[in-house]
């Protein structure tokens, strides 16, 4: 699909829904945006005039951050919405909330919220582009497409590379998107977890191992570490932060045969040391985590080029 032929869509809700073609297509137009992060002017006046507005339900610093930053460095308004100071803490029903916000006119939400599914909620009843920060286990697409940028610049080619996605797969929104645009790009995902955080529903073509021993034997280009998200789990997966940093997390011992085999670390942050990754991985050479972070921002700034608030996808 050409370039030209890549239409806007109003919303970004989830990884499943995007074509390759328009996968390659924000790809290619964060890169631009990131060159920019090197001018003395970092900003340029594509949404001049628009109006986006943040609206976490849940805790967030790095997303929220990026989107931010993304949306001033294309000369947006931003308003950050504080659900914890809003009339939601006075039991506001989300629908109330959209009539709100439909009020003020805002051209763009970003929402991050517990519940699976009520970012599409919201677009379905506002004008206004909605960009998916996060839903419950569901999706964060731009969390996917951040990942994959990173994945593009270390290997311009990816067919066949193969990422292992280590962790708490189970409660992972991360996981499931990143996992889906990989596949899309044509590489190879499996997962490395405690049984009881590796669903057993996952796709035919996702391996799962279950020590580092025969997933560092499969050869992976990258090892995707996942935050263990304990605020997540209405119960105890494993015994204790000690044990599944001992059975499952980056150790000392594995962190040297990555970085003799010169494997690339990745982490979608925030870092748990000690936890997922011991400190010394941190200033790998190879380890993309801050390189990630630096990508979010053009990869959002892609996305809010893309959008058009009041068009239907």
């Amino acid at each position: 699909m050409a370039e030209t032929d890549i239409k806007s869509r109003k919303d970004l809700l989830d990884v499943e829904s995007l074509s390759i073609g328009e996968i390659e297509y924000l790809l290619k137009t964060a890169g631009p945006f990131k060159e920019l992060f090197r001018r003395s002017v970092k900003k340029v006046p594509t949404l001049r005039g628009k109006t986006v507005l943040t609206l976490f339900y849940e805790p967030s610093t790095r997303t929220r951050t990026s989107f931010e930053v993304a949306a001033n460095r294309l000369s947006a308004d931003v308003t950050n919405f504080a659900v914890s100071t809003s009339a939601v803490v006075k039991g506001e029903s989300i629908l109330d909330t959209i009539e709100t916000l439909q009020a003020m006119r805002t051209d763009y939400i970003v929402i991050r919220h517990a519940a699976s599914g009520v970012p599409a909620l919201i677009a379905k009843h506002t004008k206004a582009s909605v960009l998916n920060a996060g839903d419950g286990y569901h999706a964060h697409p731009t969390q996917a497409l951040l990942d994959a940028f990173t994945v593009r610049e270390v290997f311009p080619q990816t067919e066949k590379k193969k990422i292992l996605i280590v962790g708490d797969i189970l409660h992972s929104r991360v996981a499931r998107s990143t996992s889906t645009i990989m596949r899309k790009l044509g590489m190879d995902v499996s997962v490395l977890g405690p049984g009881s955080l590796v669903p057993k529903g996952r796709p035919d073509y996702m391996n799962a191992f279950w020590n580092w021993e025969d997933a560092l034997a499969w050869k992976p280009d990258v090892v995707y570490l996942l935050r263990v998200q304990m605020e997540r789990q209405e119960q105890q997966f494993f015994p204790s932060l000690a044990e599944y940093h001992r059975v499952y997390g980056l150790t000392s011992e594995r962190f040297k045969q990555v970085e003799g085999e010169g494997i690339y670390l990745m982490h979608p942050g925030p870092v748990n040391r000690g936890v997922e990754i011991v400190d010394e991985a941190m200033t790998y050479e190879r380890c993309l985590i801050n390189q990630q972070v630096e990508n979010g921002i053009a990869t959002r700034m892609a996305a809010l080029y893309w959008l058009k608030p009041g068009e239907d996808d």
